[in-house]
């Protein structure tokens, strides 16, 4: 997961390796931070992108990609 913000805006792109994505899906990752920051995306198993507009909440929202990959690893 990486993350960038900028005028107001942030932006998300998450990776997930081929030997993991039985397990964990790019586009639900991304989701699910984008949810956080006010925003949504989509894209292929492996790799995603998604948006948002609120960047005060990207601190916390990145904090919780960890709880999120343990739970489905």
């Amino acid at each position: 997961m990486l993350a960038s913000s900028s005028e107001g805006k942030v932006s998300l792109i998450a990776g997930i390796t081929a030997d993991l994505t039985g397990r964990l899906k790019a586009g639900e990752l991304v989701n699910f931070v984008a949810q956080q920051v006010g925003g949504k995306g989509g894209g292929r198993p492996d790799m995603a992108q998604a948006g948002g507009n609120d960047p005060a909440a990207l601190p916390a929202a990145l904090a919780s990609v960890k709880g999120w990959v343990e739970q489905r690893a």
